[in-house]
């Protein structure tokens, strides 16, 4: 079993870093694997609406994006973190996760376990985490989530330190995606397999 732990943060070793190695750790230790991806610090596009990756299967605009979802494809499950901007995930991560599902990830990937952490200052990380869960919702991805929302506190890694409550959190998280995970592999030993997607018209507001 391996999850992907997504660094959003513009900072390779800050402070969502800090927390998403904590997860990675727990992860270990529970006999999972754990790889943390980082997107890097150059600005990363939304996704500008081409169809270009229904024909391709992939984005047509070739980086960090094509790069992770080639390492996720054997990954059973999925950690994305980001730091807070104004109260909301950092863009680079929300273009980078636009670009990402609209891909095909989330078809890809559906009933495999997410979670979403956040690190900010003061305020604004539980508006961050319902950016980033909604991602998954609609992917039918079940969230996993802690005994308090998946966040840290700290403008740098070592403040992160002195969150004991935050590291905490990350820790239990990283024992519940385990958790999840071996639950997942023990129903398909015993024959219960993922449910079929239902199909059906897409509509909208005018018809």
């Amino acid at each position: 079993m391996k999850v992907m732990l997504v660094n959003g943060s513009p900072h390779k070793d800050g402070c969502v870093n800090r927390a998403l190695e904590e997860v990675a750790r727990t992860l270990e230790e529970e006999g999972v694997e754990a790889e943390i991806f980082w997107i890097g610090n150059k600005p990363v596009g939304g996704c500008v609406a081409c169809g270009g990756c229904a024909k391709l299967g992939r984005c047509v605009h070739d980086d960090a994006v094509n790069e992770f979802a080639a390492k996720a494809a054997d990954a059973d499950g999925f950690i994305f973190g980001g730091a807070v901007h104004y109260a909301h995930a950092a863009g680079s991560l929300l273009g980078f996760m636009d670009r990402l599902f609209y891909s095909g990830f989330g078809k890809k990937h559906a009933h495999q376990p997410a979670a979403a952490v956040t690190s900010a200052r003061r305020a604004g990380t539980t508006a961050a985490l319902d950016d980033i869960q909604k991602f998954f919702t609609i992917s039918q991805m079940p969230i996993v989530s802690s005994r308090y929302w998946n966040n840290v506190h700290g403008t740098s890694a070592a403040e992160v330190e002195q969150d004991v409550e935050g590291l905490l959190t990350m820790r239990i998280l990283g024992r519940n995606m385990a958790w999840m995970l071996k639950c997942i592999e023990a129903g398909r030993a015993a024959g219960i397999e993922a449910p079929v997607t239902e199909t059906g018209p897409s509509t909208n507001f005018i018809h």
